[in-house]
């Protein structure tokens, strides 16, 4: 169990990429949530293709720690619904782990994905909003609850990739924004560009809903009739939304504890 003086440790669970740029990128992102807090215990570990992969990052904590297994990926897909749970649970008795919710929708990711679209040349202006549209480019899963517009079960991050759509399209001022997948799930990326074409809007920009560089932000920025933005990365909202998600995984823990046992 963790001593009161160090928190549980947070273990940002990155999907993996075979492109050099990713792992830079994901470094980067952790090295700001440290920044934003000292003293926190944070790791990383990867579901393929990169080291350290998730399983060795749980074996390397200290036997009885206790740790938050934080998502870096946008939906509820079988990554998030299955094999994270199967990690914590084969990491028990010897560690404790929880995992948090994945990362969208949310306002902060939001603000990321409209900051991004900015740096890459989108203008804020009544001709934008009256012409363009968004496509918003997610990895894509089969998994019914990754593009599932609202899923039951009261307040939190319930919605999936459409919902976080929706928010992104009030940041922008009311521009219309197209859920769409680089695989596994429809539409797909260029499918949402023809659509967006036959109501009419002449400037389509993507807007990368990756976390680091690879092959499926590759591919939907390459379908951008306009701009497309960049993998989110280290942008500070991103990073404080995994603090944030980091902070409601450990209070449900606490909410779940009758309170004649919290101080056990």
């Amino acid at each position: 169990m963790s001593s009161p003086h160090r928190p549980p440790t947070l273990i940002a669970v990155a999907h993996g990429s075979r492109d050099p740029r990713a792992l830079p990128t994901v470094t980067a992102l952790l090295d700001r949530v440290r920044a934003l807090r000292p003293g926190l215990p944070v790791r990383l570990g990867h579901i393929e293709l990169n080291a350290p992969l998730l399983p060795d990052t749980l074996d390397a904590l200290p036997a009885g720690g206790d740790a938050v297994l934080v998502p870096l990926l946008f939906g509820r897909g079988h990554h998030v619904k299955h094999d994270l749970p199967r990690a914590a649970e084969a990491a028990a008795p010897r560690t404790r782990v929880r995992v948090a919710d994945p990362l969208g929708p949310h306002p902060l990711l939001a603000e990321a994905l409209h900051d991004r679209l900015v740096e890459a040349g989108w203008r804020d202006a009544p001709a934008t909003r009256r012409h363009a549209g968004v496509v918003l480019a997610a990895a894509g899963s089969r998994d019914p609850d990754y593009g599932a517009a609202d899923l039951p079960g009261g307040p939190g991050p319930t919605g999936g990739i459409p919902a976080l759509a929706a928010l992104l399209g009030e940041r922008l001022g009311g521009v219309p924004v197209v859920a769409a997948y680089a695989s596994a799930a429809a539409p797909t990326v260029p499918d949402a560009v023809r659509a967006l074409t036959a109501r009419g809007r002449t400037r389509i920009a993507v807007a990368s809903c990756f976390t680091a560089p690879g092959l499926f932000a590759t591919r939907s920025a390459a379908a951008a009739p306009w701009l497309a933005s960049a993998p989110l990365g280290p942008h500070p909202a991103l990073a404080r939304l995994v603090l944030h998600r980091y902070d409601r995984a450990l209070a449900r823990r606490a909410e779940s504890v009758p309170p004649a046992y919290a101080s056990v």
